[in-house]
């Protein structure tokens, strides 16, 4: 790939009004909700009332480092099964050069970060509460499968505050600058998870700045 294949997506602050749509800004870990959707219907016939939304939520730290110039991530607040994008529950989250580059092994403040993977949950809501105050960033876009990558914001969150998404609403996870960082998870327990890998399916990856 070259660099013609990277969209940036514009880098905005995170507040209650810039995020309308796609969830909002949390003071407290311990008192956050999580929305859980009812079971879709498969036909004509109703959900029954009070059925199909009694899975619950689930909590767990979300963390994150960087070896070199590649961030990964774990979500320990849902159980793991290898698949395209994790194994033991691992993954990358994202890259501070063009994916095409040689990666580098050796930690430096990022200026971009670059992505290649998104995903909603239709099952539920998800939040991540920083452990300590350290800035990170949070790709966002509204929902619906027909998204593309023009479509995603990038939201900069100075660390004083937590981020809840609503469901559907396409993400992945948060990105922080520190070198290692650690968020309180919570999210829908059933963990119902829809992707799309963007060099795939648009041959095309989004990146982001890291300052405002």
């Amino acid at each position: 790939m070259s660099n013609s294949d990277a969209v940036e997506i514009p880098l905005i602050k995170a507040t209650n009004e810039s995020l309308k749509g796609y969830g909002y800004l949390i003071d407290s870990y311990e008192g956050s909700n999580i929305e859980i959707v009812t079971w879709p219907k498969q036909g004509w016939r109703e959900i029954d009332k009070g059925t199909g939304n009694e899975g619950g939520s689930t909590e767990g730290s979300f963390d994150t480092w960087w070896e070199g110039s590649t961030l990964w991530g774990q979500n320990n607040a849902v159980q793991h099964n290898n698949n395209d994008y994790e194994v033991d529950g691992k993954y990358i989250l994202g890259h501070a050069l063009p994916p095409e580059s040689n990666t580098t092994l050796e930690y430096s403040l990022p200026e971009h970060i670059y992505i290649w993977h998104v995903n909603y949950h239709p099952d539920g809501g998800q939040l991540f509460y920083p452990s300590i105050k350290s800035a990170f960033i949070s790709p966002l876009a509204l929902p619906g499968d027909d998204v593309q990558v023009g479509d995603f914001k990038a939201f900069y969150f100075d660390g004083s505050q937590g981020l809840y998404i609503h469901p559907n609403v396409w993400h992945e996870g948060v990105f922080p600058i520190k070198e290692k960082s650690s968020f309180q998870g919570r999210q829908g327990k059933v963990h119902a998870r829809v992707s799309i890998d963007l060099q795939k399916e648009f041959k095309k990856y989004i990146y982001f700045k890291t300052k405002l």
